[in-house]
C-alpha cells in the first residue's frame, strides 16, 4: 500500500446476523463520508433506511468530515430497538437464572 493511501473497512449490520463488510483503499485525507460513498452502501440503501443510521469509527459516533486513519473501521449503526438493561430484565423474567450458583 502506498503512503498516500489508507486501508479502511465499512461495515453495516442490516439485521441481526446479516452484516455487510466492504474493504476499501482510500486516499490519505479521506473522510468518513468519502468512505461511505466509495463503499456503495449509500447508493444501495433507500432514504428511509439511511435516515436513522449514524456513522461511527469503532463504535463511537463521529462527524461525517472526520478524517480516516489506516485500519479504521467505519460503522453504520442502527438505533437500539430495546434498551440493553431492559433486554436483560426481560430475558431474566423469561428464562430465570441459567446456571446454578456454587454453594459457599
Amino acid at each position: 500500500m502506498a503512503a498516500d493511501e489508507v486501508a479502511v473497512e465499512v461495515v453495516y449490520a442490516a439485521a441481526p446476523h446479516r452484516v455487510i463488510v466492504r474493504a476499501l483503499r482510500m486516499p490519505a485525507g479521506a473522510t468518513v463520508a468519502d468512505a461511505l460513498h466509495a463503499s456503495g452502501l449509500v447508493d444501495e440503501l433507500s432514504d428511509e433506511e439511511l435516515a436513522p443510521l449514524k456513522a461511527g469509527l469503532w463504535g463511537r459516533v463521529v462527524p461525517a468530515d472526520t478524517r480516516l486513519r489506516d485500519g479504521d473501521r467505519v460503522e453504520l449503526t442502527r438505533p437500539l430497538m430495546v434498551d440493553p438493561k431492559e433486554a436483560r430484565r426481560l430475558r431474566y423474567r423469561r428464562d430465570g437464572l441459567k446456571r446454578k450458583r456454587k454453594p459457599r
